[in-house]
């Protein structure tokens, strides 16, 4: 009997660990890791452009070369899938000199548009719009010319 004893405390040992102990909780890791749903779509600037105004929330005057009598430029953007209230800068090149850097809050949510100016003070040449995160992670960056 004892022999018989011994076996079954091995045997209700054994179930333990393999039906109720330490394996289940192997296999919830690898569940929790690969049948784990996805969070939200990923947060993306979904469309940056350059125009010469914003009116009624929209990017007007679109282009990509603007003739020198352009005053002011404005670089408008549309943020997606926000995940919080967030900052992003948006930094102005003339060549390769940084002429102006602004920060922008967007705001947790499907979608949040906004944009900044400047005034180009007759500089011909190439510019370059850079937007970051608060980071400092490039999330865009646009190209136009003042002709």
């Amino acid at each position: 009997m004892k022999k018989q004893s011994k076996a079954v405390l091995i045997l209700v040992v054994a179930v333990f660990f393999v039906c109720g102990g330490i394996l289940p909780v192997f296999g919830q890791e690898k569940a929790k890791t690969e049948g784990a749903p996805k969070e939200g779509p990923e947060f993306t600037i979904g469309r940056a452009v350059m125009g010469t105004g914003v009116e009624n929330r929209e990017p007007v005057g679109v282009s990509e070369v603007f003739p020198a009598t352009t005053e002011k430029v404005y670089c408008f953007l549309e943020a997606t899938h926000i995940p919080k209230d967030m900052e992003i800068s948006i930094t102005w090149f003339h060549g390769q000199k940084e002429m102006r850097k602004i920060n922008l809050p967007l705001k947790a949510g499907s979608r949040w548009r906004t944009y900044a100016q400047k005034n180009l003070g007759g500089l011909k040449g190439d510019w370059k719009v850079e937007i970051k995160d608060a980071e400092g992670k490039l999330l865009k960056d646009l190209t136009f010319k003042v002709e």
